[in-house]
C-alpha cells in the first residue's frame, strides 16, 4: 500500500526528467488542494482510510482505487502533475488488487477536449460526494 515515501517516489520517477523538484511536496499555496501544512497529514489519513477499506471490503476494488485517486488529486500535494500522478497511483492500486488498469476515457487528459471536460465534471461530482461519474469514467 502507498506510503509517504512511495507517493513521492512515484511522482519523482514520473517527472524527474521534467522538473528538478519532482517528488517534493509543494511549499506554496494554490487555488486548489489543501493548505501546505496539511499535505502530509491528509495523505497519511488517506492511506489509513484505504487500508481500512481494503481490510473491511468497504468498497469493490475499482471503487477503492477511484476514491483513492479522487482524494489524492483533491489534496494536490505537488506543484504540478497531480492528475497524472493520482491516475497512475490508482492504476497501481487497482492492479495490485487483481484488476486491469483504468482506461481514464482512453484519451490524453492533459490536453483540452471532450475527455478532459468529462473527467473534470466527474471530479467535480466526486467533490460533491457522488463518486459514480468518476467510477464510470475510469473504465470508459
Amino acid at each position: 500500500m502507498a506510503s509517504d515515501a512511495y507517493i513521492r517516489k512515484v511522482h519523482r520517477k514520473m517527472f524527474e526528467e521534467t522538473w528538478k523538484w519532482a517528488g517534493q511536496y509543494r511549499v506554496t499555496e494554490k487555488n486548489i488542494g489543501v493548505r501546505v501544512h496539511e499535505i502530509r497529514e491528509r495523505l497519511m489519513e488517506l492511506v489509513g482510510d484505504v487500508r481500512y477499506w481494503l481490510q473491511n471490503s468497504t468498497y469493490a476494488p475499482d471503487e477503492i482505487a477511484v476514491r483513492f485517486h479522487h482524494r489524492l488529486v483533491l489534496i494536490h500535494p505537488f506543484p504540478n502533475g497531480n492528475g497524472r500522478h493520482s491516475r497512475l497511483m490508482a492504476d497501481l492500486l487497482v492492479m495490485k488488487l487483481g484488476r486491469p488498469a483504468f482506461s481514464w476515457g482512453s484519451a490524453n487528459l492533459v490536453r483540452e477536449g471532450e475527455a478532459r471536460t468529462k473527467y473534470l465534471e466527474a471530479i467535480r461530482a466526486a467533490d460533491q460526494g457522488d463518486i459514480q461519474l468518476l467510477l464510470k469514467f475510469s473504465r470508459s
